[in-house]
């Protein structure tokens, strides 16, 4: 479906005031800038910022949503014949392989690190958003096998995937966080892949293999 004007006004807005702060943050940490000096600079009203953003969190972290259901994606899109797991470690092949800005790995995400690293609140909201990542795939693994609610393989198997995904954006964050460069990041970071496969156990690697289509 076509994006209205309407619509694409609001998301031009979003995006605008999020960037306006995003910059703020950037230059002057997350703690120093306030919401009305977001919206001043921004040339909105305090109000309009909440309506897009409910907590000052949301204006620096504002692409969260494509990350909390990033394994769900990947998981429910696996090939006929391929594992939650192996979908995961293959998507994120492709990720770190392309050099993505999508996982962190562009030039300027060491000043984005930067402000997550000195404000607790940031750093509290990344830890709730993986907490909403490992809980979306449990349930997503328990829809694609069919456990019923009381069988702890889906959240175990669940943890297992999500630790593979924290380990490999954890790393990348600490050494774009050095100012490296991201190539380099990459070529170092497929080799950990190589190792997480490795300490996966064969349980984990074909649990909820997709049958042929």
């Amino acid at each position: 479906m076509a994006e209205g004007l309407r619509e694409r006004k609001k998301r031009q807005t979003r995006q605008y005031i999020s960037d306006v702060a995003t910059g703020l943050f950037v230059e002057r940490g997350f703690d120093a800038v306030t919401v009305a000096e977001i919206a001043e600079a921004a040339n909105v009203s305090v109000n309009t910022v909440y309506n897009y953003f409910p907590a000052k969190e949301d204006l620096f972290l504002d692409r969260s949503s494509g990350v909390t259901d990033r394994l769900v994606r990947w998981v429910r899109g696996r090939d006929a014949g391929e594992s939650a797991a192996c979908a995961v470690l293959r998507e994120l092949r492709g990720e770190v392989e392309a050099v993505s800005p999508r996982i962190g790995l562009f030039p300027g995400y060491a000043p984005f690190m930067r402000v997550i690293e000195a404000a607790p609140a940031l750093r509290s909201r990344l830890w709730a958003i993986g907490q909403e990542v490992q809980a979306n795939l449990e349930q997503a693994l328990r829809e694609e096998t069919g456990a019923a609610e009381d069988d702890p393989l889906p959240g175990l198997m669940a943890g297992q995937m999500g630790w593979v995904h924290g380990t490999v954006m954890s790393v990348i964050g600490r050494e774009m966080l050095k100012g490296r460069n991201p190539s380099e990041v990459s070529r170092e970071v497929l080799d950990l892949l190589e190792d997480i496969e490795d300490l996966l156990s064969e349980k984990v690697l074909n649990y909820a293999v997709r049958g042929a289509l």
